[in-house]
């Protein structure tokens, strides 16, 4: 019995179907260069955060934070306290104007809106720089089987063609093309049910991530929310 030989098929395959397994091995070449990637990604941003949480609540100041901060490019809560210190820096330039113009709490609240807006953006980036090419693993895992199908359907379409024109439709006749166009299902399977694994996991990390962010970008805004009115009361 004759062994299974995937590169022997391939290569007596019709150019559509090496097409079409050409298109399922570059979209599995991409799919596990992302699943590596983001697997790099993801443990040195957590890495990254819990150290500078760590660090950001046994600050002394925000400027002594920020000094910190600036060391960790990968942590998405540096790169929000970040956005939200420049932010708060613009701020006080025109806390003085404000507080002559009306000196109310509300007033002085209201002006903590830019910080609020900027944090919110900033929260929206780096979700955007996280969770980049995640979808391409969505696209594969509800693509692939389908490529596959086409190339299994084309497969069997040329094998019975073939049987038309020899006038035999015994086994020994049948079988090669089939099998052929059977291993192009497989392969499209093979590439699918690993990028639906990790899009899920990856989903579940990006949640994880977004969730800390938002925490800190709230326990970031109420300290300097009790500050300002403890500076401006």
């Amino acid at each position: 019995m004759g062994e299974l030989n995937i590169i022997s098929m391939f290569l007596g395959a019709g150019l559509t179907v090496k097409f079409v397994m050409l298109l399922l091995l570059c979209f599995s070449l991409s799919s596990w260069f992302i699943v590596f990637q983001k697997f790099s990604l993801y443990k040195k941003a957590r890495m990254e955060g819990e150290e500078f949480l760590e660090t950001f609540w046994q600050s002394k100041n925000l400027s002594e934070a920020v000094r910190f901060a600036n060391n960790l490019t990968l942590s998405p809560e540096a790169n929000i306290f970040r956005t939200g210190y420049h932010e708060l820096q613009k701020l006080g330039k025109t806390t003085a104007t404000s507080r002559t113009n009306d000196g109310t709490l509300e007033a002085r609240l209201a002006g903590m809106e830019p910080l609020k807006r900027a944090l919110r953006k900033a929260e929206n980036l780096e979700s955007a720089r996280l969770s980049k090419s995640l979808p391409f693993l969505a696209t594969t895992g509800s693509t692939a089987p389908f490529i596959g199908l086409f190339g299994t359907v084309w497969g069997i379409m040329t094998s019975f063609h073939e049987i038309g024109m020899r006038g035999s439709a015994s086994l020994a006749v049948v079988a090669p093309g089939v099998s052929e166009a059977l291993v192009v299902t497989a392969a499209g399977l093979a590439v699918a049910i690993p990028a639906v694994v990790f899009y899920n996991y990856y989903s579940n990390q990006m949640a994880d991530i977004e969730s800390r962010m938002h925490s800190f970008s709230i326990d970031f805004l109420n300290l300097v929310e009790r500050d300002f009115i403890t500076r401006q009361g």
